[in-house]
């Protein structure tokens, strides 16, 4: 029997949430979500999808640490006839956030990955420890199984250094490890590579800048399948507004709110990072209330609107100079695959630039990937709804099957 079958878990700091995927046509067998780990009342919520009507499951109760919650995983899987100790599963993704410049493609953890991995906890230190604890754990469960790291930052290491570096004294950053490494990157790669699809041509034939428009938000400018530039940095903080992150501010803020402000270094984090972006400028981080409220006249609203959509428009702008050709945008994530108003509003006023929306299509609400752009427009605009799950498993296939089984 060929083994076919790939966990992807995504490990949080208190939360892993887990998809289980057939590779033989990519159906998902099941999924779910194991959140506030280690609280009171831990929340575990199962989903079995392999073709039946089966409801999905729930469970509150104190789910200690990361050990108990995989589990508790495995325990739900095994109710469906999907347990971890069946012979169709190939291997265990991990979504890992940083992986440097080191890991610039999927990889076989082992102990030098792990250290990799856990030497860059300085410059991830909200998401690198969470999934190492996943990685670790999943690995005491089945020791004998290959375990993979795929990495949101791999797709953005094509970048030239041009777009990388950052133009602060080559030796300190060389010391720290400071350029530019980006996020998001299993998403920009699965988007740009599904927008090619829909226009009918290879990766390599296209010009995408891909917008992903979530809580978290980035854009990229990808070549012929290649990105040569994204809006993302050393952290997620820079870049585009987002929900409870600044993206770009003058570095210089920071000193003027340590010199005037009397702020810590630690205060600072926590205001650019979880006090800032939508919510700081209006209170709400959800788009769906912050347009509800914009159309009842909500003047607070419409600010953080405007600056948000400011903000996209200077972004596409720039990566259509950087690419220079242009033959897709791509809007993705749970803003740009649900929110019109936003992706009506980011191309507007940039006809002479090739782009439009056709205001019908736009507001069609649809699970497939899409062209909402108008026949006669240069440029298409596409909505294309992103699946990391599903790309990180078939990366982490690719790389475990032998040639003879990738195509099973």
């Amino acid at each position: 029997m060929t083994a076919t079958r790939v966990l992807v878990l995504n490990s949080g700091s208190s939360s892993v949430k887990y998809q289980l995927l057939d590779m033989r046509d990519g159906t998902r067998l099941a999924a779910g979500l194991v959140e506030r780990i280690g609280e009171e009342t831990s929340r575990l919520k199962h989903t079995p999808l392999s073709g039946g009507d089966e409801e999905p499951r729930e469970q509150s109760r104190p789910i200690a640490d990361h050990e108990e919650a995989l589990r508790a995983v495995a325990d739900e899987l095994a109710q469906d006839g999907l347990g971890l100790d069946s012979p169709e599963l190939a291997a265990i993704g991990h979504r890992v956030v940083h992986g440097g410049l080191f890991f610039s493609e999927p990889t076989v953890i082992d102990d030098a990955v792990l250290k990799e991995v856990e030497r860059l906890i300085p410059v991830a230190p909200l998401h690198n420890p969470a999934n190492l604890t996943g990685i670790r754990t999943a690995m005491a469960l089945r020791p004998d199984l290959p375990q993979v790291a795929v990495f949101d930052t791999a797709f953005h290491t094509t970048m030239p250094e041009s777009a990388a570096r950052y133009a602060i004294d080559v030796k300190t950053a060389d010391e720290h490890r400071i350029r530019r490494y980006g996020f998001h990157g299993t998403s920009h790669a699965y988007v740009s590579r599904k927008t090619a699809e829909l226009l009918g041509k290879e990766p390599e034939e296209v010009n995408v800048i891909v917008l992903h428009l979530g809580n978290g938000a980035s854009a990229s400018a990808v070549r012929g399948g290649r990105c040569v530039d994204t809006s993302m940095g050393l952290t997620p903080l820079e870049g585009l507004v987002m929900g409870t992150r600044s993206g770009d501010v003058d570095p210089a803020v920071i000193f003027h709110l340590m010199r005037v402000g009397n702020m810590s270094a630690d205060e600072i984090d926590v205001l650019l990072n979880k006090k800032s972006g939508l919510i700081g400028l209006c209170g709400d981080n959800d788009m769906r209330e912050i347009r509800r409220r914009v159309d009842e006249g909500d003047e607070e609203a419409r600010l953080a609107f405007d600056i948000y959509i400011h903000r996209l428009k200077k972004y596409i702008g720039a990566y259509y100079a950087v690419l220079g050709r242009v033959d897709a945008i791509a809007f993705t994530a749970g803003v740009g695959e649900n929110a019109a108003p936003v992706r009506e509003a980011a191309v507007a006023g940039l006809e002479e630039l090739g782009l439009a929306v056709d205001g019908e299509l736009n507001s069609v609400r649809s699970d497939e990937a899409r062209i909402i752009s108008p026949e006669y427009a240069r440029v298409a605009v596409a909505v294309v709804p992103t699946d990391e799950e599903l790309e990180i498993a078939q990366q982490t296939y690719a790389l475990v099957a032998g040639p003879e089984n990738r195509n099973a």
